[in-house]
């Protein structure tokens, strides 16, 4: 029959790949860039907008505080480049700041970076999506009512890119981001140049005046202090995502570390470029934005029905001569692009580091291992899952999940440029030659630099976004931290539990084995689970029945007789019409009477190829199976009894799920029918 749910998986993410073919998947540098660091590239659409928002809290007096604000930044996301540069040659093994921190300062410490980095890379997909579904909407404004629809189908599409692969994702996504990143230098290029030759451009929002929020009038001393840091902290932004190059080492062609430390650079270059152009322009252009247009004067028609465009968008029609030129739509559609795509970022490096964390035990095994395209693809779906609920929860707005986001991504930043001082401390001790003590006293400092700035942004963050909605995100980090320590101590302890102390003593052979048939009534099942009983020759078969109904025990009796089976038949009395107890209590009385003996049950089951007919039987089966199964001393087997619906259900898919990764051969039914054959 035709595997309509094969071929749709094949169309979906592709043929499967041979374990052998891992080594094709390595990326180059110009592919590595839009899929590592799409994120911080990306952030440059909203970083600026979000320094604006905060500042236009206290309307337009505070403004003139921009260009500090992002000088900070600037400076910020260089220090953090430069460290992470360092990570990235020290521990070139993909755990990144988890490793670091780990290695240096414990694995308690380490498992806060690694519940910090997961919230934090579920927040990216979450904040990037919803992000370029908003300039969609700038674009399209018609669209806003199917906001929270075209968010889900944007991750939706992601998942299925890269469960592709993440060779296949990177020639998806690397023209859209280069797209975006010639689109921004040739806007900021152009609108730099009319603004030297007298013609600055300007922004539709220019004429607007901003009412500010009552609390926020003629803020001085530490009230306006606060106002700028939370500035800040929104302008941070622009730095998610900057560790992702150090997650995913291994992704790289050789030499790894070279062409990872290259990738990091260039990304902080073109980074930091496109954001002190993209304010600059703001600035110029004099961009208004609110986060309520009812606080905008001198509008036309309803506050309430007005839109407002992004910055990004008000910056390109003002650059490029109106909302209808080909340049706005150019950028717009770019901006969309890459801001959905810089999801792909967390796509790469979720999977990545839970694979690490799995692998140590702190996750689910299967987050280990590699799907058909060579993919951590149960990483990919769960952080679908998590994003596309926490979108539809935030109803993909922006401005709520912006106070969720950045503070993993410090915390991790903090930790991590902190562990890498002891790591230089350690080498130093280690170290006589005055040439690597030169380097590593060069390298420490700029790592003490990264953890102390970056230890004050996480402190600003903190105290500037912990009461909008950044203890959700705290919350969240707490529960992964504490789950993450659970899973670990359940594997060390039936790691214990099932270690071989003496093989000797558990290889003595059971007393006696005792073998029981269940049975309801006397058919062909039945029948087959007898003879696969006696096959197994136990030194006792018995055959058990409860008696729900006493005529219909009697009747069964009456033909077990007549056929003349020679297997004993016990009946058990069931007044209150139960089946399950009975049976478990009369198999663990025999346990009791001989602690050695081993119970052998045999349970016949129907092998059915409709999934409404599981509901129609087996329900007594399974029920017994999962109380049994909980009796030590006893061993269960199923019986299966193939019916003629199962014909139906019985047809294999190409490959069976793992063969990639045991490097079977494609399945085919003639194989089979030929292995039949044989036999």
């Amino acid at each position: 029959m035709f595997n309509v749910t094969g071929l749709l998986k094949r169309l979906v993410i592709g043929r499967a790949r041979r374990s052998e073919e891992l080594q094709g998947t390595l990326l180059p540098k110009r592919l590595a860039l839009p899929i590592f660091a799409s994120d911080p590239l990306s952030s440059v659409a909203y970083a600026t907008q979000e320094i604006l928002l905060v500042l236009t809290l206290g309307g337009l007096a505070y403004l003139h505080f921009t260009p500090w604000i992002a000088v900070a930044v600037v400076s910020l996301m260089t220090v953090v480049v430069l460290s992470y540069r360092q990570v990235v040659y020290a521990y070139p093994s993909g755990g990144g700041s988890y490793e670091v921190v780990s290695t240096n300062l414990g694995p308690s410490a380490g498992l806060v970076v690694a519940a910090s980095l997961l919230v934090d890379y579920v927040m990216t997909v979450a904040v990037s999506v919803a992000s370029g579904v908003d300039n969609i909407i700038s674009a399209i404004p018609q669209l806003a009512d199917y906001r929270v629809p075209l968010a889900l189908a944007f991750v939706a599409i992601l998942t299925a890119m890269n469960l592709r692969g993440t060779r296949e994702s990177g020639n998806a996504f690397a023209a859209p981001t280069y797209l975006f990143i010639g689109g921004v230098l040739i806007m900021v290029g152009t609108g730099l140049i009319r603004y030297l030759l007298g013609d600055a451009p300007v922004a539709e929002s220019a004429k607007y005046g901003v009412t500010p929020e009552p609390g926020d009038v003629n803020l001085a001393g530490p009230a306006l202090l606060m106002l700028v840091l939370r500035a800040f902290s929104s302008g941070c932004t622009a730095l998610t995502g900057v560790e992702a190059i150090s997650n995913g080492v291994p992704a790289f062609r050789k030499p790894k570390s070279q062409n990872a430390a290259a990738t990091m650079v260039a990304m902080g270059a073109i980074a930091i470029v496109m954001f002190v152009g993209v304010t600059t322009l703001a600035i110029v252009s004099k961009v208004h934005i609110t986060d309520d247009s009812c606080r905008l004067t001198g509008l036309d028609g309803n506050c309430d029905s007005h839109t407002q465009r992004t910055v990004i968008a008000q910056i390109a029609a003002a650059v490029f001569g109106g909302e209808n030129s080909v340049g706005f739509y150019f950028i717009q559609a770019a901006t969309a692009l890459v801001l959905v795509l810089a999801a792909n970022t967390a796509f790469n490096g979720f999977p990545l580091l839970s694979s690490i964390l799995a692998q140590h035990r702190y996750l689910p095994r299967q987050l280990h291992n590699r799907g058909d395209r060579l993919a951590f693809s149960n990483g990919i779906l769960a952080l679908a899952v998590v994003a596309g609920l926490l979108l539809w929860g935030f109803q993909a707005n922006v401005t709520n999940l912006i106070h969720l986001y950045i503070l993993g991504v410090f915390t991790s930043f903090t930790l991590s440029q902190t562990g890498m001082v002891r790591h230089w401390n350690r080498e130093l001790r280690a170290t006589t030659d005055r040439a690597p003590r030169r380097r590593h006293h060069s390298a420490r400092v700029i790592n003490a630099l990264g953890a102390v700035v970056t230890g004050l942004v996480l402190v600003i963050v903190l105290a500037t976004k912990f009461l909008e909605g950044a203890w959700l995100a705290v919350l969240a980090a707490i529960v992964l931290w504490v789950m993450m320590r659970g899973i670990r101590r359940h594997y060390d302890a039936t790691s214990a539990e099932l270690a071989v102390t003496d093989p000797r003593e558990e290889l003595v052979p059971p007393s006696r084995v005792l073998g029981i048939v269940l049975v309801s009534t006397l058919h062909k099942p039945t029948l087959r689970a007898l003879s696969y009983a006696r096959a197994l020759r136990p030194d006792r078969l018995e055959a058990l029945t409860v008696s729900v109904d006493r005529d219909a025990a009697l009747a069964l009796r009456e033909r077990w007789e007549e056929y003349g089976i020679d297997v004993p038949l016990k009946v058990i009395d069931s007044p209150y019409r139960e089946v399950t107890r009975p049976v478990v209590e009369y198999v663990r009385s025999l346990r009791r009477e001989s602690p050695r003996d081993v119970v052998a049950v045999f349970i016949p089951e129907y092998v059915v190829g409709h999934w409404w007919e599981n509901l129609l039987h087996n329900q007594s089966a399974l029920w017994l199976k999962s109380r049994l199964l909980f009796t030590p001393g006893v061993m269960v087997t199923s019986v299966p009894w193939q019916l003629s619906s199962s014909a139906r259900a019985d047809h294999p898919t190409a490959r069976a799920p793992g063969s990639v990764r045991r490097g079977e051969p494609a399945y085919t039914r003639a194989r089979e029918d030929s292995d039949l054959s044989r036999h």
